[in-house]
């Protein structure tokens, strides 16, 4: 059976956001990059839950703990945080979702979006996408980036309804 794509209701959401911070760290350290604490709690925001936060929402979280950060500053960390791929960009819904996954160039990944919930899951898409981008190239076109956003209803909500 596939690996779900979303964490379950009883799952240890401190351990998981633990587990992200220590890959976020070591993904950082084997780029010799720098995890600073503007980044770290730009992530650790956004590990705060499973669902996808705005920039402006990441802002106004921070501001409840410390002075109110600059946008540019929190834009920064983002991009910082999405060139590692430590956080992906939910173009739909134009805000980020932490990552704690490996992903190597070839692994491309889909997003279910839970439209009950918020959630937001991950699972590996490869194929499909590499379809689509060949699609793409067999009319001259020469794809760049592919975002597969899912939309519909998670196994969770469908289980409350």
């Amino acid at each position: 059976m596939t690996k779900p794509a979303f964490p379950t209701p009883d799952h240890d959401h401190g351990r998981c956001a633990e587990d992200a911070l220590a890959h976020a760290e070591r993904v950082c350290r084997g780029r010799a990059q720098k995890l600073t604490p503007i980044r770290r709690q730009v992530l650790e925001a956004l590990l705060s839950s499973h669902r996808p936060l705005g920039a402006y929402e990441v802002i106004d979280q921070l501001a409840t703990e410390r002075a109110r950060p600059a946008p540019i500053t929190i834009y920064r960390a983002l991009e910082f945080l999405m060139a590692n791929g430590l956080v992906h960009r939910i173009e739909s819904r134009n805000a980020y979702l932490a990552c704690a996954h490996d992903h190597d160039a070839a692994s491309m990944v889909a997003f279910l979006i839970c439209e009950h919930c918020g959630s937001v899951g991950e699972i590996v898409a490869g194929a499909a996408t590499q379809s689509l981008n060949d699609a793409a190239r067999q009319t001259g076109f020469a794809p760049k980036l592919s975002v597969v956003e899912i939309t519909g209803t998670c196994a969770h909500c469908q289980a409350r309804q």
